[in-house]
């Protein structure tokens, strides 16, 4: 089956979030394969209006209102882009809970109505005979506080739950990307791994939960289904059938089975045969795969260098990754790249953007909706089998610890001799496969303090791929799952959905 790209949890100017609606399904279209556009709708225990919460309660009730009273137009925009085979879209909106947690409401019905309720299955009952289903998100806040409520949880509302988002990662208490909002820290009763403990059946997706009008903003996350076709009710299956993963930015490809069977599945098994197939946009670092929790297979991005480094290269020709980045500078507004690359003595096979939206994740009382926001001009332009030329917006990175760079992927067939040249707004910087193999190699458009490109590393093919596979013969439990998370050099993840096997 194909993999499709999407995010099922993004908000615009529609509600309390900022950026016109089409220019942000355009964005989708640009990048992904699918979307829902998502307003906020109701918060059924919303705290009181007492001293200090003024604004937050005002700017919950005045999206509500915006979006109630535009949701007939909302629908027959979201459905005017949908385009079977080639861009999909689904209809939703959030509803926040205190006790539940909050969920965002996605289905491929564009008669869904605006249902309010004092839980997610009170909601999901008001909306019947409308397909929907009601999807936990950023789970890992303190329960009662807006974290995951795993005693109500039910996967026949809830097959997926979205683990990664601009919040952060809501694994566990201890991986990667903890939270920093206003709303708090992660707490490790309301984290992924403790629905895990308790053996609940749910795929991993990750969305960008993006307050600015730009569904699949790179690294702020973005989920991959495994369907037959890029259609409604094909991509809606696989949701349902929970072939779904999550990633942090980059496309990693990941095909992860048990005696055949597909991530997500759930099946009786004595002997367990895996099977892991993974193309990463990067070097990988390490490769885990979960038994119950616990580490059971690892793989590590040295010993995959390790191998590569003792096999033949016929003079270095292969398939390497280099990934062309541009950002950096002191402009708070944007800055505005035209941008072209081709290949020497090389095919270009594959390009992937890695653009990015202006980053924003909750309003301020400061801020002022603009619906062209977000109409900053990322695009693939022209692509050819040894050369391609962009356009793109990259602002200034928010902390020396924080991204807002832009990026391309360029998978290339050809040898260490190879040439890659970029071209960026009048400057232009050259290197071989050979020497990006060696180091990156940096480029300033001024004196100081200027914007920059980076051609990094190239990545060799072995570098960045594995195939493995393994038996398990040992049952744990009567339910044992299984689950892989990926890193990668460069900090992105994913983290692949469960397969769960009963004795």
């Amino acid at each position: 089956m194909p993999l499709y790209w999407g995010d099922l949890h993004n908000h615009c100017g529609i509600s309390y979030g900022f950026g016109g609606l089409e220019n942000a399904l355009r964005a989708a279209r640009g990048q992904l394969d699918f979307v829902a556009i998502i307003g906020h709708a109701s918060w059924y225990d919303m705290p009181a209006r007492t001293e200090g919460l003024e604004y937050l309660v005002d700017f919950h009730k005045e999206g509500f209102a915006k979006l109630k009273g535009h949701w007939d137009q909302v629908r027959e925009t979201v459905k005017s882009f949908n385009v079977p085979g080639e861009f999909v879209t689904f209809q939703g909106y959030e509803a926040h809970s205190s006790q539940y947690g909050d969920h965002h409401f996605v289905s491929p019905d564009d008669d869904l109505p605006l249902g309010e309720g004092e839980s997610p299955a009170a909601i999901v009952r008001k909306l019947a005979p409308r397909r929907v289903i009601a999807v936990p998100h950023h789970v890992g806040y303190t329960p009662g506080y807006r974290g995951g409520n795993w005693d109500s949880f039910d996967p026949a509302i809830s097959p997926i739950v979205e683990v990664y988002s601009k919040h952060g990662s809501g694994m566990s208490d201890q991986g990667l990307y903890p939270y920093y909002h206003d709303m708090g820290p992660r707490d490790s009763r309301s984290s992924v791994y403790e629905a895990l403990r308790r053996k609940h059946r749910f795929g991993f997706v990750g969305s960008t939960d993006h307050h600015a009008g730009y569904p699949g903003s790179y690294g702020d996350g973005r989920l991959a289904v495994m369907a037959d076709e890029k259609t409604r009710e094909s991509i809606w299956e696989a949701i349902l059938a929970r072939r779904t993963y999550a990633v942090t930015g980059d496309k990693i490809a990941c095909r992860f089975t048990m005696n055949g069977l597909p991530m997500g599945s759930e099946a009786k098994a004595i002997e367990r045969r895996f099977e892991l197939d993974v193309t990463a946009c990067d070097q990988i670092d390490k490769i885990v795969v979960y038994k119950n929790l616990r580490p059971w297979q690892i793989v590590n991005g040295e010993s995959l260098l390790l191998s590569g480094s003792s096999r033949s290269r016929e003079a270095g020709a292969g398939v390497y990754k280099v990934r062309v980045e541009m950002g950096w500078g002191d402009s708070k507004n944007g800055f505005f790249w035209n941008g072209a690359a081709d290949v020497g003595g090389g095919r270009l096979l594959s390009v992937e953007t890695c653009f990015r939206g202006r980053s924003v994740l909750a309003p301020t009382p400061e801020m002022k909706d603009d619906p062209s926001m977000n109409a900053i001009g990322n695009e693939l332009i022209r692509q050819t089998d040894t050369s391609v030329e962009w356009s793109c917006t990259t602002f200034k990175n928010p902390t020396t610890m924080h991204s807002h760079t832009a990026a391309l992927i360029l998978e290339i067939e050809g040898s260490e001799a190879s040439q890659v040249r970029v071209q960026l707004n009048g400057v232009e910087l050259t290197a071989t496969i050979g020497e990006l193999l060696a180091g990156n190699r940096t480029k300033h458009l001024k004196p100081y303090n200027s914007e920059a490109m980076v051609l990094q590393r190239a990545v060799p093919q072995h570098a960045y791929t594995v195939k493995e596979a393994w038996t398990d013969t040992e049952a744990e439990s009567e339910c044992d799952v299984y689950h892989v998370e990926i890193r990668q050099m460069n900090g992105q993840c994913a983290f692949i959905s469960p397969i769960y096997a009963l004795s």
